[in-house]
């Protein structure tokens, strides 16, 4: 029997979380199942989309319960295996929890090649935020060589990779970050052709259209909230949004009744399309890393990441996002690989 610490959800947030809805655990793990695994965790990613489940049933549709361990990707060593993929020693990502060991379902978790790229790739550039940025990119807001890309939320994890995908189709690049040093980031490495910020920019809509003068064929929404009310105007005839989040609106204790400015659409007949990463298959998966380790290989895809130590400062950075602080990916190291 292996016993770990665990962080649970202790009660739903109002508004911003804080530390009090967090508590952390020791528990006793019982032993790994058929087609289970016992792991260490390795690396844990923090994402936006989990404040959506520390939501009650009525205004998300799948909340964790409170008391329950709270839940993430994660990066970890297989300690003990009842599954016919793996064997201690092996390296893998998955579903997992915050915590130092998780009994995991082995059906859920991949093999991780630690000489293809670091380890902790597989939480971000080479996983889910990857494949998220390569398909809604390259599926949805389909750029094509001459248009103009809106990104949002550019500097983190999704929108990085998902500015640099536009820039490779042909197109010209605006994102909006938090900071003019994550806008000097997204220029002078990452290849965009201008970036706002956010944060200090008096008149958003006024900036956007400076940056976009022939107006905004493609728009890739990581935040939602007066960022989209600026590109929204902005957009031209076919133009293709991907709503790929929703950060601005996350932590809001009053959601908007609905969208807004809809007769734009009308007029411009732009296509809008919500997007989530796990309507793709394993097969889809494999191609999108495949390709995306090929464009790191040959120096095409840059990425960087952002990684606390230690499990007991997950909270800390999971509240980090709110507050912009990441420059992609975020994630918290509980070991050393």
């Amino acid at each position: 029997m292996v016993q770990t610490r665990q962080w649970i959800l202790a009660s739903r947030p109002v508004g911003e979380p804080t530390m009090e809805n967090f508590e952390l655990e020791t528990v006793d793990l019982s032993d790994p199942g058929h087609d289970e695994l016992l792991v260490e965790t390795l690396y844990m990613s923090v994402d936006p989309y989990m404040r959506g489940r520390m939501r009650d049933a009525e205004s998300y549709a799948e909340p964790w319960d409170v008391g329950e361990p709270m839940r993430a990707g994660i990066v970890a060593e297989v300690l003990e295996s009842n599954h016919d993929d793996f064997a201690a020693g092996d390296v893998v990502t998955g579903q997992g929890l915050w915590a130092e060991h998780a009994v995991v379902d082995g059906h859920g978790f991949r093999a991780v090649d630690p000489d293809l790229a670091p380890v902790s790739t597989a939480l971000g550039v080479l996983g889910m935020p990857g494949v998220t940025a390569y398909y809604c990119m390259l599926d949805v807001v389909d750029p094509e060589p001459g248009d103009t890309v809106v990104v949002s939320a550019a500097a983190g994890a999704v929108g990085s990779v998902a500015g640099q995908l536009a820039s490779m189709a042909g197109a010209r690049v605006v994102g909006t970050a938090g900071s003019d040093a994550k806008c000097d980031w997204l220029t002078d490495d990452l290849g965009y052709d201008a970036a706002i910020n956010y944060k200090t920019t008096e008149d958003l809509g006024a900036a956007v259209g400076d940056a976009c003068p022939d107006g905004v064929d493609g728009y890739f929404d990581n935040v939602g909230g007066p960022i989209t009310d600026a590109v929204w105007p902005l957009l031209n005839v076919r133009a293709n949004v991907g709503v790929c989040g929703q950060i601005a609106l996350y932590n809001a204790t009053e959601v908007p009744t609905g969208p807004r400015k809809l007769a734009q659409l009308i007029t411009t007949r732009a296509s809008v399309e919500g997007f989530l990463v796990r309507d793709y298959d394993d097969e889809q998966w494999a191609t999108a890393l495949r390709r995306l380790g090929g464009f790191i290989a040959d120096g095409r895809l840059a990425y960087r990441e952002n990684v606390v130590e230690g499990l007991e400062d997950a909270p800390d950075a999971f509240l980090g996002l709110f507050e912009g602080e990441n420059v992609g990916k975020q994630l918290v190291q509980v070991r050393e690989p």
